[in-house]
């Protein structure tokens, strides 16, 4: 990492205890160990097993330097399972809804098997607000007397420390009530006293003697930074010998601030998230002051484009901001700031929302399920970690800014970057501090080429895209040449994918066609859409410009069967320009026209409107299948919808609340017939 907590010798209280019983760990790659690792992967609330399926079969393989797992104490159990849950410690024991303490060390041996280290979430400032039971079989009836502590190892009002009335942080510029009264009624940690410090550093080194690397420490601007140097002075060693690193989430705030605990660790900078959202809806090319806008010094941060609570609560982007939230993640490998990580979780629809589970306890990570955004995965995100790695330090050069959507930079001759956060796709000639040469964009995984010469490329990114090249991934026999962009490359565009496809749980919609960027008609190379506007499955691919190519929808299931459409071949022509294509399951394109969908409702915060009816392309009535309008008109909300031509069918409208609760219009159904034409729309008031 950028600058890891250096404990002092006398700190460190000696190795790490052996882990009781063997573990065999899995065989995995390991990541080149010639260069520079530091990237996270934050794996957030995925099971034991699949994150070390994930070490061994990818985080290795591509990079990765460590997983950042979810906090394994044994955690209240609410009768909604929502996912924070785990941040309620019952216990201190490492069987949780993730999987049992067997499983957690078994994952620690195998990541550390694929080249990959571990860091834990770990949740030290309080314990649970809620009694009941957690998922160990622990119960409380109060909340002051757990497994680990008793009611005198808490904070409580008027006791000297907590002088808020209700013992609850009400007023936050107030540092002693942030650090010594209860954080939405979870009860607080006396850390003050040497003998909850025992206890916390206890947990802790339970956690190292299974392997951990370091951790990263929950709500720590509720912990006074003078407790949590008393804490990490009774830390033992690494397996490996050495300090456990340390990284803080401070949240943003008057007081404290993120400089009172870079004696103890680096810290989670959310200020850089936040100029990152901002440059990424706005103009990316306010990046060129980033290191002057008030982040935090690398040599003290952690960053991340979101987490957690920040994707939900709109503070920062997140998975449902798309191909702007990749792009992202993409400059955040490419820059030079702090240790950088890559955010991978499930998918949500209320802020409250459990990872799939089974009776509360998290299933699989299953990546080609809508449940699940697997970002580390991505293939421009992997290019991004192995071109991070191989780019070390070396200094930002060549700073361009071409428009407020476009921008590249060197890394002093080691590696070039350029982003397109615009709609369509944007050519320009970037000076690129490389040697001349031909080299593999990694974006696409070497698919296409950029050539230097005089030490500048002309190329053209794709809409909502990137380009990227380094040392020691130059081009040879062989090299892709449609798309990154030399000056001797064919210019490619961005194909926007929509299609209207009812699935069961566990299916997915995938795209498969002529070209390489679609697979060539390998249905195991075939384009995963994203299930994000369902039923509406949609996915951006780079293909080449002015050509015609085939292409076709196909459904997977949970166990890989392939569905192909039932039509014949689709085609497409591209142009110079980006391309949008809108369809709908097994209707040939010849047969298919639009209709948009416009009406005028009202509606709560929560709660949106959706046109449901009688064809497969409007759902057949089923409301989960029902098409959700857009509201950037609002009242009007509007969508437009491939239906069959010459077609009578009869529709309505819906409303779903954040609870999914549907209420259907009154009155009769609405009714309407297609024609042989193309952009019928209609004009309906909710009623």
């Amino acid at each position: 990492m950028s600058r890891f907590l250096a404990l002092a010798a006398a700190g460190i209280a000696g190795a790490a205890l052996a882990v009781a019983g063997p573990v065999t760990p899995v065989p995995a790659a390991h990541a080149d160990a010639a260069t520079s690792s530091d990237v996270i992967a934050n794996l957030w609330e995925w099971s034991w097993p699949s994150v070390a399926q994930e070490c061994t079969d990818h985080l290795g393989p591509a990079g990765y330097g460590a997983v950042q797992v979810a906090p394994p104490a044994e955690s209240l159990k609410t009768p909604t399972l929502a996912w924070w849950d785990v941040y309620q410690p019952y216990s201190y024991s490492l069987d949780s809804r993730f999987g049992s303490a067997a499983q957690f060390s078994s994952m620690v041996a195998t990541c550390h098997a694929a080249g990959v280290k571990v860091y834990v979430d770990a949740v030290i400032n309080h314990t649970a607000a809620a009694t009941g039971s957690g998922y160990a079989g622990t119960t409380l009836s109060t909340k002051y007397d757990t497994p680990d502590y008793d009611y005198g190892d808490y904070h409580h009002p008027g006791d000297g420390y907590c002088n808020d009335a209700d013992g609850i942080i009400d007023d936050w510029n107030n540092l002693s009530e942030v650090q010594n009264c209860e954080l939405l009624g979870l009860a607080d940690l006396k850390t003050s006293e040497d003998s909850v410090r025992t206890k916390i550093a206890g947990y802790l080194n339970k956690l190292l003697a299974t392997g951990v690397d370091g951790f990263r420490v929950d709500a720590v601007k509720h912990i006074a930074a003078t407790d949590m140097a008393a804490i990490e002075s009774k830390l033992t060693a690494t397996k490996s010998g050495t300090a456990p690193d340390v990284f803080q989430e401070v949240y943003p705030g008057s007081t404290p601030q993120p400089g009172d605990y870079y004696g103890t660790g680096d810290v989670l900078d959310f200020t850089y998230a936040s100029k990152l959202k901002s440059a990424f809806q706005g103009s990316v090319s306010d990046l060129g002051s980033l290191g002057s806008s008030g982040i935090l010094p690398s040599a003290n941060a952690v960053d991340f484009v979101t987490n957690h609570d920040t994707e939900r609560n709109g503070l920062h982007l997140s998975y449902k901001d798309g191909a702007t939230y990749v792009l992202a993640n993409l400059f955040q490998l490419a820059h030079k700031d702090a240790t950088p990580t890559v955010y991978s979780s499930f998918t949500w629809t209320n802020s409250d929302d459990a990872p799939p589970n089974s009776g509360g306890y998290v299933t699989p990570t299953d990546c080609a399920s809508s449940q699940w955004y697997c970002l580390d995965r991505n293939t421009a995100v992997v290019g991004m970690v192995g071109w991070h790695n191989a780019v070390g330090s070396a200094d930002v050069t060549d700073w361009q800014a071409k428009s407020s959507d476009v921008i590249g930079f060197g890394r002093a001759g080691k590696g070039f970057f350029a982003l397109n956060n615009g709609a369509s796709p944007a050519t320009y000639t970037f000076a690129t501090g490389m040697a001349d040469g031909s080299y593999q964009n990694v974006i696409d995984g070497g698919a296409t080429n950029v050539t230097v010469s005089g030490g500048s490329a002309t190329v053209t990114i794709p809409a909502k895209g990137a380009v990227a090249i380094r040392l020691g991934a130059t081009c040879t026999t062989g090299c892709g040449g449609t798309g990154g962009g030399g000056t001797t490359d064919p210019a490619t565009v961005s194909a926007t994918f929509n299609v209207n496809a009812s699935t069961a749980l566990g299916t997915n919609v995938y795209v498969v066609g002529s070209t390489p960027s679609l697979g060539s008609w390998n249905t195991a190379a075939a384009v995963p859409l994203s299930a994000a506007g369902y039923p509406i499955w949609s996915g951006q691919v780079t293909v080449p410009a002015g050509t015609t190519f085939q292409y076709k929808f196909i459904k997977k299931d949970s166990s890989g069967a392939v569905t192909w459409e039932s039509i014949a071949n689709r085609s497409a022509t591209t142009t110079s320009s980006a391309l949008t294509i809108n369809n709908s399951w097994n209707l040939a394109n010849a047969d298919a026209t639009d209709v948009t969908f416009k009406v005028n409702a009202t509606t709560d915060p929560g709660t949106n409107a959706y046109v449901v009816g009688s064809i497969p392309a409007l759902g057949s009535w089923d409301p989960k299948d029902a098409i959700p309008l857009s509201s950037a008109t609002y009242p009007v909300w509007a969508k437009a919808a491939i239906v069959p031509k010459g077609t009578s069918f009869t529709y309505k409208y819906i409303k779903k609340n954040a609870s999914g609760v549907v209420t259907w219009e009154s009155g009769g159904d609405r009714s309407f017939t297609t024609g042989t034409g193309t952009g019928y729309q209609t004009s309906d008031t909710w009623s």
